[in-house]
């Protein structure tokens, strides 16, 4: 049986032990702080799991990284909140390929992380203080595409010389996703037919969104990877992308910007 034991909100466990490369744990990171700068992090038997939504209800990650993805990986369960922009700065201190080894101490409440020598003690947040998770849609969207990280990338840079906005579509009769950006005087549109894309299942979707939303999660996106697209028509986007060599997954919803007749 767990021993769970609630003391002044924080949910506390008997022991979190884990050893993971600075890169696996900085993508991780990454995927989260693009939409908020603290969250909740539960610990699984088997991986852990973030779910987090932006103060503006527009953007949500979905990320999920397996114990497969640890050099070791030892929990009892449980729930710990973070300050991201405190961590990702701690991580970010260790070269590439060096592991990061993180030990929490449930009587102070607070996250061992040592690199190569180096000692960091953070002070960990009440979950409950934290902006409540978001329930994860089932949206029946028409279209689906597999594409290129950096087409999405190409897709966003070039959408940004000229406007605030982008519209994300796909036709079923020329069976291509295009990107379309208007500005105030200069416009792009960018079209990728199947054999651009990895893969694709039509269906007529038209939406649009912030591009600032969409550059944020742009970052943290690998150039290389493939990414699963679901578009409608005036619907959310879901983009879904692996990272850790398949044994992390990442999901971002981005909610469209309804457009007046």
């Amino acid at each position: 049986m767990r021993d769970f034991l609630m003391d002044g909100g924080i949910l506390r466990f008997k022991m979190f032990n884990a050893i993971v490369s600075a890169d696996t744990l900085q993508a991780t990171l990454d995927s989260v702080s693009v939409l908020v700068d603290e969250c909740k992090i539960h610990l699984e038997e088997d991986g852990l799991e973030i779910r987090a939504v932006d103060p503006a209800n527009v953007g949500m990650v979905d990320l999920r990284l397996d114990a497969a993805a640890f050099e070791s990986y030892e929990t009892d369960g449980g729930l710990i909140g973070v300050n991201l922009s405190r961590l990702e700065d701690i991580a970010g201190m260790a070269d590439a390929g060096q592991l990061v080894h993180l030990d929490l101490d449930e009587e102070t409440r607070k996250l061992h992380i040592s690199i190569d020598g180096l000692e960091y003690t953070l002070a960990l947040i009440d979950p409950d203080s934290i902006r409540q998770e978001p329930d994860l849609p089932d949206l029946d969207l028409s279209a689906n595409i597999v594409i290129e990280g950096k087409d999405i990338d190409r897709s966003v840079t070039a959408a940004d010389m000229v406007s605030d906005h982008i519209a994300l579509g796909v036709d079923a009769t020329e069976e291509l996703f295009y990107v379309d950006a208007e500005g105030d005087t200069d416009d792009v549109h960018l079209e990728l037919t199947r054999d651009d894309l990895i893969d694709l299942t039509p269906g007529d979707a038209h939406s649009l969104f912030s591009l600032d939303y969409l550059k944020n999660m742009n970052k943290a996106i690998p150039k290389d990877a493939e990414v699963e697209m679901e578009l409608g028509e005036e619907f959310p986007v879901k983009m879904h992308f692996s990272f850790a060599e398949g044994q992390g997954r990442v999901t971002y919803m981005l909610a469209p910007r309804i457009q007046s007749e």
